[in-house]
């Protein structure tokens, strides 16, 4: 057996033990992770360091914050959470007990991502303890210090079997989809989202996907655009721009065009003074080959601010595009880097028309003072999210959904989503054996008798309803 095989087999003997069932061991899991983030955070900083040069509090700000607060709500919830959930009842059902119980899956799958390692790839595995599962973690092997963090610290701190970490580049991740799972949860780019769900269809394994695609921001020229662009700088700049939803590109009429480039080179300068490349909170590009990807992006566009590189150090500075069109090759695909283009557009009619023409984005973003605005960008486009006024932070609201549509991913998670994701919802109905004259209605002979029985929403003339009704003779029957 291969040792992707041996780490499958493993987490699927632990889960048939039935310990990952008990809320108590969920919990107690969940609480290591918690100690693992207090314990290890200098570990988990110094190898996000190496990888993408974030600083220690960029790290906690952005990758181990908001895992510790998805734990606690995780550890303070999971009972209700886990709790069997009652339905309405129908008029066969009136006597019986009639609820959802949320299940454990079984094994999942959890493939990572590399712009926020420890985020986007220990929420779903939060989600997946939570809900009772074994999961089996793969992080992204392009993080290289951070995926060895992964594989040394995780296993000192929860089941190892039910847990386990395997690492690897491509020939490992095409090992492990080819073993069967409960459920594949992925993070990361549509093209490999397709080969992840090709994969998934030979067991008929559901999938999360949570991919990406071009978010668009229109800015409204009735609105304050300082805080507009300031907001917009730090989405777009935030991660040196490799955030899955980061604003790709700015929509705007002309005559604010310039002002925008304004307000946004002075944000660009307070965030990371005038020389980011020694600024400790602006972050490198992931590797050699993003850093050409996106450098061969600004062959066609005109730079206004910004294009200063350096591809020993993997550095790209921020950097703001003009006049850009539709055909430029920055707006082919999702940039995932510190560009930010600005299409002019003659208003929020021709916004609305070019985000409709193009695949649905992970986010959509939309800056005015007018609510009329806002209404109209929420009910005449589609996205996994929409953000009104900021960018990024609806990320952090784990009683909303986050995930994409169509193009941009499927499924969701975060706080509950993540638990009902990852849980089998069985219905279940408990009857007794008796109570007989309710149910004669549905034992042939057929009539049109009892077919009238079944009639629950006329109203009779003094409020009772006819199901109501016939409920009572037929206990009276019985």
């Amino acid at each position: 057996m291969s040792r992707e095989q041996q780490a499958v087999a493993r987490a699927r003997k632990a889960f048939e033990t039935g310990r990952s069932k008990s809320l108590e061991y969920r919990i107690l899991q969940l609480k290591n992770l918690q100690r693992l983030f207090t314990e290890r955070q200098s570990a988990v900083s110094d190898a996000i360091k190496k990888d993408l040069n974030k600083s220690e509090v960029g790290t906690q700000l952005y990758e181990t914050l908001g895992l510790e607060g998805e734990l606690s709500l995780a550890i303070k919830k999971l009972k209700e959470w886990a709790a069997p959930r009652p339905v309405e009842k129908n008029l066969m059902t009136i006597s019986d007990t009639v609820y959802v119980k949320p299940e454990p899956l079984g094994v999942v799958l959890i493939i990572g991502a590399w712009n926020y390692p420890w985020a986007v790839t220990i929420q779903p595995l939060i989600g997946a303890i939570a809900a009772g599962n074994a999961a089996v973690v793969k992080p992204s092997e392009v993080c290289v210090h951070t995926a060895k963090a992964m594989e040394d610290l995780l296993p000192l701190y929860i089941d190892k079997e039910l847990y386990p970490v395997v690492t690897g580049g491509v020939p490992e991740t095409q090992e492990l989809l080819r073993q069967r799972f409960d459920h594949i949860f992925y993070t990361g780019n549509s093209m490999v989202g397709k080969l992840i769900m090709e994969a998934a269809a030979k067991h008929l394994t559901p999938v999360t996907l949570e991919l990406g695609g071009k978010s668009p921001c229109y800015i409204d020229k009735d609105c304050d655009l300082s805080i507009a662009c300031r907001r917009v700088a730090w989405g777009k700049y935030t991660n040196c721009g490799q955030t899955c939803i980061a604003p790709d590109y700015i929509l705007c009429e002309p005559s604010i065009q310039d002002r925008v480039i304004e307000e946004v080179t002075k944000s660009i300068k307070e965030f990371y003074t005038d020389n980011p490349k020694t600024c400790p909170d602006y972050g490198r590009i992931i590797n050699q080959r993003h850093f050409k990807r996106i450098m061969n992006m600004l062959e066609d566009s005109t730079i206004a601010e910004g294009g200063d590189n350096d591809e020993s150090d993997s550095f790209i500075a921020p950097t703001i595009l003009r006049d850009v069109k539709p055909e430029a090759k920055v707006m082919q695909e999702e940039i995932f880097g510190p560009l930010l283009p600005i299409l002019p557009v003659n208003g929020l009619d021709e916004a609305i028309k070019f985000i409709n023409k193009g695949e649905k984005p992970l986010a959509l973003y939309v800056f005015s003072s007018d609510k009329k605005v806002i209404k109209r960008m929420t009910d005449e486009t589609s996205s996994g999210g929409l953000l009104a006024n900021d960018c990024l932070v609806h990320y952090s609201v784990s009683s909303l959904p986050f995930g994409g549509v169509g193009n941009s991913g499927m499924g969701c998670y975060h706080g509950k989503f993540s638990f009902d994701q990852l849980s089998h919802l069985r219905s279940c109905l408990i009857k007794q054996l008796k109570m007989e004259g309710v149910n004669s209605m549905r034992y042939p002979p057929h009539t049109l008798k009892k077919l009238g029985w079944t009639h629950t929403d006329k109203t009779c003339s003094h409020g009772e309803s006819q199901g109501g009704r016939t409920l009572i003779a037929l206990l009276v029957y019985m």
